[in-house]
């Protein structure tokens, strides 16, 4: 298709960069601001039900207010919001306070760009690239919050959810069937839920939050019930070694837990990028 319209697939990917380089500037504001978003619903929903009037608050999405420096109120003007180029210019610090703005605004930056780049080097100018986009994109900011806050918001697992069966449905990934996606979501949910509920029979704790149940079921959705497998294996696997690194560095927070949903997403790009059996066949298995 790409040709068709007589554009090369090196200037595709290119330009699919240089928009996910923009996709990940939102991302960084997406990731801030849904939790406190939900923290604001929460907070709403316990008024109501208690009848305690909240103080009144400025408007607060993923639009408005503009952002801002957190130290010192300054807004960031658009010539301070080019992806990476603007962190750069400004040597990671604030134009009005020089306080530090940290390194993941442009790692986040950085890795959209990347993976947008590698769905169009992939898969050309087809519907694929935007529903891998997409999925890319969705699944980064929610590995993130993930790590920042152990929410994984529903308003983002369930639309990832019904996407990937959308995409099977559309028939636009040839690998995955609508039965195979649908029994995917299926068995990616109840497993977890399964080992989620085995755990708390055993021990009276929570091993996972009800957010993983669907983050992997929308794997599922999207790779397929025979990718289940190899891709809980693979996030079991890599956060069993980070928790123990993290554990002997005393990087572990308050109650020893590690989210389980950054390594959930990690498998899924496992998955996009190599392809499920790789896994497998990586393990030796």
């Amino acid at each position: 298709m790409a040709l068709e319209l007589g554009l090369m697939p090196e200037l595709v990917a290119v330009l699919a960069g240089i928009l996910g380089l923009l996709i990940g500037s939102f991302l960084n504001v997406a990731i801030y601001r849904v939790p406190k978003m939900m923290e604001r619903q929460w907070a709403e929903e316990c008024a109501e039900l208690t009848g305690t009037p909240l103080a009144p608050a400025e408007t607060f999405n993923l639009l408005t207010p503009r952002s801002r420096c957190s130290s010192c109120g300054h807004l960031i003007c658009w010539y301070e919001n080019i992806p990476v180029l603007s962190y750069l210019f400004l040597r990671g610090k604030c134009s009005a306070c020089a306080t530090p703005y940290g390194l993941r605004y442009p790692l986040v930056e950085v890795v959209t760009g990347g993976l947008f780049f590698f769905c169009a080097w992939r898969w050309g100018w087809t519907p694929m690239t935007l529903a891998w986009c997409g999925f890319s994109a969705v699944l980064l900011a929610l590995a993130v919050i993930d790590w920042d806050t152990t929410l994984l918001p529903d308003d983002m697992t369930l639309p990832l959810l019904w996407a990937g069966l959308i995409v099977a449905a559309l028939q636009w990934n040839p690998a995955v069937s609508l039965p195979t996606a649908l029994w995917g979501a299926v068995g990616g949910y109840l497993s977890l839920w399964l080992v989620y509920w085995g755990f708390k029979l055993a021990t009276g704790k929570e091993g996972m939050g009800y957010g993983d149940f669907k983050l992997f079921a929308a794997l599922g959705a999207w790779f397929g019930w025979p990718a289940l497998v190899p891709m809980i294996l693979m996030a079991s696997v890599i956060g069993a070694i980070v928790g123990i690194a993290m554990k002997f560095s005393g990087g572990l927070r308050e109650g020893g837990y590690v989210p389980f949903g950054p390594f959930l997403a990690g498998a899924g790009f496992t998955a996009m990028i190599f392809g499920p059996q790789s896994i497998l066949k990586f393990a030796g298995l």
